[in-house]
């Protein structure tokens, strides 16, 4: 029998045995399927980690994914502006957990270029921008910035894992998720560690084009299939801002309807667009809050709508 449709990633074979079971990836119905490496090496079953990461994520009020099929969409500059953004009151606690195994932009775009990971009798101790603000990257742990991360599927998910159940997170109100595109092996194994602890929701980003809006679409796919809520879609480079005339151009053409119609034909919200400010990418660079050094723009003002939105559908 087929298992039910949750369990069964995308373009999955009619007697596909599930991405949890001890077969998946293994049996003879997983031939040919081109998910057959991602989900023989996904964590199954039982884990005895998970009490240990239970444990750890239970101080953590809100676990938030930011997702996307597409890469180079923005998921890591609207990570880091989000996490800005919820740290600017004092007394909000907020951590950032880069799960970009092979591509770890989150330190550069935070200003924690060379930092290291420090240990304590607590855990591994998360860097931090600011008092209220944490980071958790495997950037801290390269020897050189430049080194490249040649891994499999079970070092990633062990990483992954370290970084929930080993990191001294503290009291959260925020737990922001930075991850890599796609929906494969980081993506099932942050799923299948949080299942117990409770998944907040996930924010989708996209730019306008349908290059980049079908593969968002699979992304909404495969939040259904593995039951995160979605809390809403961010159409990010919606159209360029100069910085001196303030006039809007549009760069990426919406021809099919655009984020805001993909979000009304899969019954997902659309929190809004953010205009393409090159200080936003400057901002990043240099490891500060656009919002602060900006706040006039334009895409300030559609960030701080986007954030507002964002708050008041959390539970």
């Amino acid at each position: 029998m087929s298992p039910p449709a949750a369990a069964a990633p995308e373009n999955a074979p009619e007697h596909c045995p599930g991405t949890e079971s001890e077969q998946a990836g293994k049996a003879s119905a997983c031939d040919g399927c081109p998910n057959q490496n991602v989900c023989a090496t996904a964590p199954k079953g039982p884990d005895p980690d998970l009490p240990l990461i239970n444990g750890r994520m239970g101080t953590v009020k809100h676990k938030i994914l930011v997702l996307s099929g597409k890469g180079g969409v923005g998921k890591s500059s609207f990570t880091t502006q989000l996490s800005f953004a919820l740290s600017h009151d004092e007394d909000t606690q907020v951590g950032v957990m880069d799960i970009d195994i092979c591509g770890p932009s989150i330190p550069k775009m935070f200003g924690l270029d060379g930092e290291q990971i420090h240990q304590s009798n607590s855990g591994w101790s998360p860097v931090y921008v600011t008092d209220n603000l944490g980071v958790m990257s495997i950037g801290f742990i390269l020897q050189e910035a430049d080194d490249a991360i040649i891994w499999r599927g079970p070092k990633k998910n062990g990483l992954i894992k370290q970084f929930l159940k080993d990191v001294d997170w503290g009291d959260l109100d925020y737990l922001v998720v930075d991850t890599p595109p796609g929906t494969s092996d980081e993506h099932l194994s942050v799923v299948q560690y949080l299942k117990e602890s409770g998944i907040t929701g996930a924010i989708l980003i996209t730019t306008p084009q349908e290059v980049a809006l079908q593969d968002v679409r699979k992304e909404i796919d495969f939040c259904r299939k593995v039951k995160i809520p979605i809390i809403g879609v961010v159409e990010n480079m919606a159209g360029f801002v100069c910085p001196s005339c303030k006039g809007e151009s549009v760069i990426f053409a919406p021809t099919t309807g655009g984020a805001k119609k993909m979000a009304e034909d899969t019954n997902v919200r659309f929190l809004g667009s953010i205009p393409l400010d090159p200080r936003i990418g400057k901002s990043c660079d240099q490891g500060l809050s656009f919002l602060e050094e900006y706040p006039d723009s334009p895409a300030t003002k559609a960030y701080e709508n986007i954030i507002t939105e964002i708050k008041k559908l959390l539970p």
